[in-house]
C-alpha cells in the first residue's frame, strides 16, 4: 500500500495507568507497538504513522504546540494542560472522577471551599473549576500522592483523580461535592491538525471499539417471523437476510451488543429461530 506525504505522529502514553490499554488498543488496530519499553519511538512503515511514547502528562502539551498529529492521553491531562488540542475521539478505557476530599466527618461542602488551601496535582483543571464556581481559594501543587498533604499540615482539602476511592479512605479522607470531572482515555488532535491525516487512525480505532462491544449474530428463522426478529436484530444498517434451501425459512446475520447478546438469542429461540450462533468480530470497518 502507497502512502504519500509525511508521516502521522502519534503520541503514546509511555507509563501509567493509560500506557498498557492504550498500546493494546493500537495492536488491535493492526499497528506495530514498541515491544521494548526502553523505545521512544517506533516507525511503522506499512501504516505509514511514527509513534512516541511520552510521559502521559506531557502528551497534550506535544500535540498542542508541538509537531505531533495526535495522541492517547486521559481527558483529566487535556484537561489541566490547557494545551490547543481537542478531544476527538473516548476510548472507554482509565474510567476515572476528578473529585474533593477532606478528613472523614468534617462534612464539607462546595461553599466550605472558599478560603482554604486545596492540594492538588491537577491545578489548570482545579483553578478553571474554581473560576466557574465563583469560589477563591489557595492551590498548592504537588506532584501526586496528594492524600498526605491534609495530614502533613500542607493543606486542608485535596482534588485528586479517583478510580475507587480506596487510597482516599485509607488516609482517613470521604470524597464530598459533585465530581469535577469524568475522565477516560480519549485521542486528541492540534487544534489545526489536518483532519484528513488522522482518519484512518480514528477509522481503525472505532473499529476495535465496535469489535469489542459488539457480536455477530447468525440464525435462522421462519420468514413468517421475520420482522419479528429484525426488530430484535436491527444490526448497524439493517441485517443482512439470505434464504435457505427450507422452504419458508431465511438465513439471518447482524451485529447485536455484546452484553445484549444472551438475552436477544433467549428471545429469538422463543419467537422460533434457530441455529442462533454468536462470532467474535476482530476487526470492521462500518
Amino acid at each position: 500500500m502507497i502512502h504519500h506525504g509525511p508521516k502521522l505522529k502519534i503520541a503514546v502514553p509511555n507509563k501509567g495507568a493509560l500506557s498498557e490499554a492504550s498500546t493494546q488498543m493500537l495492536r488491535e488496530a493492526g499497528y506495530k507497538q514498541r515491544t521494548d519499553s526502553k523505545d521512544l519511538v517506533l516507525v511503522d512503515d506499512e501504516a505509514h504513522v511514527e509513534f512516541y511514547y511520552l510521559r502521559p502528562r506531557d502528551i497534550a502539551i506535544y500535540v498542542g504546540e508541538g509537531t505531533l498529529d495526535a495522541g492517547l492521553t486521559g481527558r483529566d491531562m487535556l484537561l489541566d494542560s490547557g494545551a490547543d488540542a481537542e478531544e476527538i475521539l473516548q476510548l472507554g478505557f482509565g474510567r476515572s472522577r476528578f473529585r474533593f476530599a477532606s478528613p472523614k466527618g468534617e462534612n464539607r461542602d462546595l461553599a466550605s471551599l472558599e478560603g482554604t488551601r486545596i492540594a492538588t496535582s491537577y491545578p489548570g483543571l482545579l483553578e478553571s473549576y474554581l473560576a466557574q464556581q465563583n469560589i477563591t481559594a489557595r492551590l498548592i501543587k504537588l506532584d501526586g500522592a496528594v492524600e498526605s498533604a491534609i495530614r502533613l499540615g500542607v493543606a486542608d482539602v485535596v482534588a485528586d483523580v479517583v478510580e475507587t476511592g480506596s487510597t482516599l479512605k485509607r488516609a482517613g479522607l470521604e470524597l464530598f461535592g459533585d465530581p469535577i470531572l469524568e475522565s477516560e482515555g480519549i485521542v486528541i488532535q492540534r487544534a489545526d491538525a489536518d483532519p484528513e491525516a488522522v482518519t484512518r487512525l480514528l477509522h481503525r480505532l472505532r473499529g476495535v471499539l465496535v469489535a469489542r462491544n459488539y457480536v455477530m449474530l447468525d440464525y435462522d428463522v421462519p420468514e413468517s417471523v421475520l420482522d419479528e426478529a429484525a426488530k430484535l436484530t436491527p444490526g448497524f444498517e439493517s441485517p443482512t437476510v439470505s434464504p435457505l434451501a427450507r422452504d419458508g425459512w431465511v438465513a439471518v446475520r447482524s451485529m447485536v451488543r455484546r452484553q445484549e447478546a444472551h438475552g436477544i438469542m433467549d428471545d429469538l429461540w422463543q419467537i422460533g429461530a434457530r441455529a442462533i450462533l454468536v462470532t467474535d468480530v476482530a476487526a470492521c470497518r462500518l
